[in-house]
């Protein structure tokens, strides 16, 4: 008990003691302080049993008030904590505010008589294992001792105050059973009968109770007591609560009934019998190419280097299969062995297989491995779980628990003193696992990567084939187990190239069976977690492996997996938790390339039907189709499009504002794109491709163009092999729409007259409409106005039979371009002003946009400016607002040909540059090329004529590249002599 008193000698004067067991107090020296009212000392208390971590205000108010708070509870908080502070005096620095909320730091030399009972407890389970008994009863008595009146926080109301206290009486009884225990293996039968008595009285439904009062009634003589203690016990609990007593209880009455030799008093156990310590070392070797992991390394270092503080450290490191946790855990546990000079245990838990190991069996061996002899080693897992405890008190050792299954297969290993740490590893996140720092790995960066790929192979071999070493660890989802299983393939093969082997990596349906090598690979270490799943999270898992984009959010999932939103996120939620599944963001999900490879293969092995698969990508095609449509008609009021669109049998989202309805296209757009890529089936091909024309925002903003060009010609390949003129028409709708905005203007209007006529054939009017519009704007563009007219007239016909006002508005704005470029500029101004008309009417934001822009180019022919810069303006704002980036550049343009019109050259110039960089990556070479030109102009008017002729150099190459008329123009002003 010395060592348990020592904190005792010469401590500061203004050392604090706390007191939770009993009543609530605090004391100086000798002087009790003032702890406040009620309500002041259940802050105190909380504030106390957290150790040292912060409460959030929320916390605090649920934890003194419950559901029913007082009307201002915050400023209620900060008075108890000013009056804390005020009673603590001297020492008011100990309670601290800190993120919102408040924690009590305490001091080397305080103390809390719940501290001291967790030591003495401790000390005496350490002096149990060493057969000291006599020293263990007097150790429990006096932890016994420290609750003052028999309960715990002694009038302190609140909700948290009452559970801190059914905590603490269940501590108390736990303690009373093991003195007790102890006493009777004393020999102390006769002077615990009484306390028993009254125990079993008070708790008439604990067990343990009952068997120690028949064990010392029949040492004490007393069997027909000790059996009618058993009777009542049984009578108890078959009327209370229906069950039989407990076999231990059964066994016990069974031996006092036979009076059963070991059931005598035999004294004692020999206390000098204890075994010497053992310093065990039972790591893994590390491997010797272990690369990169620098931060991980260096934050579970510093973690673990802190044990022997006043906190036992626990990390566990979690991430999915082959990701190297294991390999990281071993790295960082050898690099930390010198804070831990009493040893290392390790053991493989086995959680990731069908036959986890047991914590009763792991107990064992680590006894063993501390040097317990077999005979001496407790039956029950409570009783090694407190003997290991106890051997590793007052010791610096480091335990690896690799591959754990969960928490509850942990919790039973983890030693109870702060020399000691405990990593861990497993798929799963030990979210419930109180105290521990949680570290979640990820894949290898491409350079970490690479690196690790170069050990295995040879620096020499990969550095004359970089680019397809980085095709090889690409293929590999930069996954550590797949790059070693590729890279010792490549290694035992030195007739293959890097490239050999990442050609056969390239083919996704046979990269899982290549990344395999002896006894690895990477679709079995995928395996073991898959096997842990559950019914509904397997089918979960299967389905979400059938959806080809980057990531997914719950509600598509939700439509996927054909249950409601709340379900769906709790299935995610639990793939997370076991590895397979990563939380991309609040609300959307993602699979690693390999997991997808892997889940995709289990639904098509027997194990999805077929019809289950083809539905299921179905329901996510309608989701996206019908929540596509919904953000078109929010956007273009009035358009029709929707109505031709194919029936679907999901509902898709509705949204409160087109805003929000634009944030959620353009977030969910690579999505969409995949499903429409992916579904060139019979079943689902019509409904992909009008996906893509409810989806044309995306095509027009330039951000998305290229995913939607290649959805374009999947889906296009499809409908010509399906030969299904409507789908193959509506696809050359919307290619002819796509190369428009990438100015491909050839291509747009070849693609526009196969979907004119595909639209005759299927009687369809989407193309008839639509295709026929965007004709008529390339013959505008080449400067053909018979052509155009007649294109423009067809539709404009076609949109007035579908009384499409919309359509018939863009018509008219293209109209008015058609009689700019033959001189009739009052026309057009009449046209634009007749289309702005209807679409104001419409209430639609881009298409007044489109119609304002228009109109600024039928005022700036006109001549009027003023009013052409405002409706340029408006039209910048409305396209901005909408992410249309391409839009947005041509607006930027238009308005520096009208400030370089009047006469504003610096400003002409700003909003050129601005122009550029919008259309840089986002639209066809001629735009650009237009905008040089003007930008050109702007700098040479304000005497940068190095700089403008260096525009109109560049602007030429690019017209001449594509043979436009605008050529001979830049010509003449290179020519210009003051150029």
């Amino acid at each position: 008990m010395a060592a348990v008193d020592e904190e005792s000698a010469g401590r500061h004067e203004h050392a604090l003691d706390f007191g939770l067991l009993g009543h609530v107090r605090v004391v100086r020296g000798s002087e009790a302080l003032p702890s406040g009212t009620p309500q002041q000392r259940a802050m105190l208390a909380d504030l106390l049993l957290r150790r040292g971590k912060t409460a959030t205000v929320g916390e605090l108010i649920q934890a003194l008030w419950g559901e029913e708070p007082p009307t201002n509870p915050v400023p209620t908080l900060r008075t108890y904590a000013n009056r804390l502070r005020n009673a603590l005096g001297p020492r008011k620095d100990v309670l601290v505010s800190q993120g919102g909320g408040y924690a009590l730091r305490l001091g080397a030399e305080d103390r809390l008589d719940a501290d001291r009972v967790a030591r003495l407890t401790a000390a005496a389970e350490k002096s149990t294992a060493a057969g000291d008994l006599t020293q263990a009863h007097e150790l429990y008595t006096e932890a016994l001792g420290m609750w003052d009146g028999g309960e715990a926080l002694a009038g302190i109301p609140g909700p948290g105050a009452e559970m801190h206290r059914a905590r603490l009486g269940e501590q108390r009884l736990a303690l009373l059973e093991a003195r007790l225990e102890v006493g009777l293996q004393i020999g102390l039968h006769a002077e615990s009968v009484s306390e028993l008595t009254a125990l079993t009285t008070a708790y008439p439904l604990r067990e343990r109770l009952r068997e120690l009062l028949m064990l010392a009634l029949y040492r004490c003589g007393r069997q027909a007591e000790a059996l009618a203690v058993y009777a009542d016990a049984r009578r108890i609990l078959v009327d209370e609560l229906g069950v039989e007593p407990r076999a231990e209880l059964a066994e016990l009455h069974g031996k006092i009934l036979n009076a059963d030799a070991s059931l005598s008093f035999t004294g004692p156990a020999d206390p000098t019998a204890a075994p010497p310590p053992v310093r065990p070392a039972q790591l893994p070797a590390a491997v010797g190419d272990f690369t990169g992991r620098v931060a991980f390394v260096a934050e579970l270092g510093q973690q673990l280097a802190t044990a022997g503080g006043r906190v036992m450290v626990v990390s566990a490191v979690a991430g999915i299969g082959g990701v190297g946790k294991t390999t990281l855990a071993v790295q960082v546990a050898h690099h930390a062995r010198e804070h831990f000079p009493d040893g290392q245990l390790y053991v493989d838990l086995q959680g990731a297989g069908p036959s986890p190991a047991e914590p009763q069996a792991v107990l064992g061996a680590f006894l063993r491995a501390l040097g317990i002899p077999d005979d001496a080693v407790p039956s029950t897992e409570s009783e090694r779980a407190a003997l290991y405890r106890s051997l590793l008190d007052g010791r610096r050792i480091l335990t690896l628990l690799d591959n754990a299954r969960d928490a509850a297969q942990i919790r039973p290993l983890l030693p109870g003193t702060p020399s000691c740490a405990t990593l861990i590893t497993s798929r799963h996140r030990m979210v419930d696992l109180a105290g521990a720092h949680l570290v979640d790995l990820d894949v290898m960066s491409p350079e970490e990567a690479l690196t690790l790929f170069s050990k295995i192979v040879g620096e020499e071999r990969v550095s004359s084939e970089h680019q397809a070493a980085m095709d090889v660890v690409g293929a590999c989802g930069f996954l550590p187990l797949a790059i070693r299983i590729a890279a010792s393939r490549l290694a035992a093969r030195r007739t293959w190239t890097v490239a050999t082997l990442a050609r056969k990596l390239s083919d996704e349906r046979r990269r899982l069976d290549e990344l395999q090598a002896g006894d690895q690979a990477v679709a079995a270490t995928f395996e073991l977690g898959y096997g842990q799943l559950n019914r509904e999270q397997a089918r979960t898992f299967r389905l979400l492996g059938l959806a080809d984009g980057p990531d997914i959010s719950v509600h598509a999932a939700a439509a996927l997996l054909d249950r409601d939103a709340d379900t769906t996120e709790t299935l995610l939620e639990s793939l997370v938790d076991a590895s397979l599944l990563e939380s991309a963001a609040p609300g959307r999900y993602r699979l690693h390339d390999l997991v997808r490879l892997f889940a995709r293969a289990c639904a098509e092995r027997d194990e999805q039907p077929p019809a289950e698969r083809d539905a299921a990508v179905s329901r996510l095609l309608d989701f996206y189709l019908a929540t596509t449509a919904t953000v078109y008609t929010l956007q273009r009021p009035g358009d029709k499009l929707a109505n031709h669109l194919e029936p679907t049998t999901q509902p898709g989202l509705t949204f409160d504002s087109p805003a929000t309805a634009v944030d959620w296209l353009f977030t969910e757009a690579d999505c969409l794109l995949s499903c429409a890529q992916q579904s060139t089936d019979e079943a689902g091909l019509r409904k992909a491709v009008d996906l893509l024309l409810a989806a044309r925002d995306l095509a027009e903003s330039g951000v998305f163009s290229l995913q939607y060009e290649r959805a374009c010609y999947a889906l296009l390949g499809a409908a010509q092999s399906a030969a299904d003129p409507r789908a193959e028409g509506r696809v050359y709708t919307a290619l002819a729409q796509a190369d428009h905005m990438a100015d491909r203007l050839d291509a747009s209007e070849k693609h526009g007259r196969k979907a004119l006529s595909l639209g005759e054939l299927a009687d369809d009017m989407v193309p008839r409409a639509h295709a026929a519009n965007a004709c008529g704007i390339i013959a505008l563009y080449q400067d053909r106005p018979d052509d155009a007219s007649t294109y423009l007239t067809g539709a404009l016909d076609a949109y007035q039979a579908d009384a499409d006002l919309p359509g018939e508005a863009s018509v008219l704005s293209c109209l008015s371009r058609v009689n700019l470029n033959i001189g009739r500029t009052d026309h057009a101004v009449r046209l634009a002003q007749q289309s702005l008309t209807i679409l104001r009417r419409m209430g639609s934001p881009l298409r007044l946009a489109n119609g304002q822009y228009t109109l600024g180019i039928a005022l700036t022919e006109d001549g009027q400016h003023v009013a052409a810069a405002e409706q340029f303006v408006q039209a910048l704002n409305s396209f901005r607002s909408n992410r249309q980036r391409v839009w947005e550049g041509l607006s930027l343009f238009r308005l520096a040909e009208v400030r370089l019109a009047m006469n504003m050259p610096a400003e002409a110039a700003t909003m050129a540059e601005r122009a550029l960089a919008q259309l840089s990556n986002s639209s066809g070479p001629t735009w650009r090329a237009n905008v040089l030109t003007v930008l050109g102009r702007a700098l040479d008017a304000i005497d940068q004529r190095g700089r403008a002729r260096a525009c109109w150099e560049q602007a030429l190459s690019i017209f001449e590249e594509h043979g436009s008329i605008e050529a001979s123009a830049v010509r003449n002003l290179l020519a210009s002599p003051a150029v």
